[in-house]
């Protein structure tokens, strides 16, 4: 249980940080090393583990208030995992089921209402459904799943196992 404590409170938020800032690093490094571009849902992804890396980061610095950013955190795993979700099902289906391929994001932000854009990323296009590297028979999409799934289990854990001041402590003046 003493282990358990010291991930509570700025340690606990320090570590998701760090975890977010590792698998934003693997992402740069499969696309700037080993030559991987991300499509559409990726980035989108990148900008959730991005979200959460910020919030992690300021309920680390901040070391008050767990429930606020364990809440925040959550809800920023809860649309990576929704869009990493909607990848691992494109990827699933058969080539003839695969929607076609769309322009770029550069090119959607130049000619497309920001409405349009988002709702072309968030749908993705057949890029998005090609799998380029697998780990352990999981493409990176299936692995960001599991990571967006894990990283908001432990926000929720850190908000609600915040230490709490016992009864007697508040009253003591």
């Amino acid at each position: 249980m003493k282990i358990l404590s010291l991930l509570t409170g700025r340690t606990g938020f320090a570590i998701g940080a760090l975890d977010c800032a590792l698998l934003l690093g693997f992402g740069y490094y499969l696309q700037y090393a080993q030559g991987l571009q991300p499509c559409p849902l990726c980035m989108v992804q990148r900008g959730f583990f991005f979200l959460m890396l910020f919030f992690f980061a300021a309920g680390a610095l901040h070391g008050r208030g767990a429930l606020f950013y364990g809440g925040l955190v959550f809800l920023s795993a809860a649309g990576g995992a929704a869009t990493a979700s909607r990848q691992v099902w494109l990827q699933s289906l058969p080539p003839d089921k695969v929607p076609q391929c769309g322009p770029d994001l550069s090119f959607m932000l130049d000619n497309f209402p920001l409405s349009r854009t988002l709702e072309k990323l968030f749908y993705g296009s057949g890029e998005c459904a090609v799998v380029d590297w697998t780990f352990l028979g999981l493409s990176i999409a299936g692995w960001s799943l599991v990571c967006f799934v894990g990283l908001g289990l432990y926000a929720l854990w850190l908000a609600w196992s915040r230490p709490r001041r016992s009864a007697s402590a508040a009253a003591s003046p």
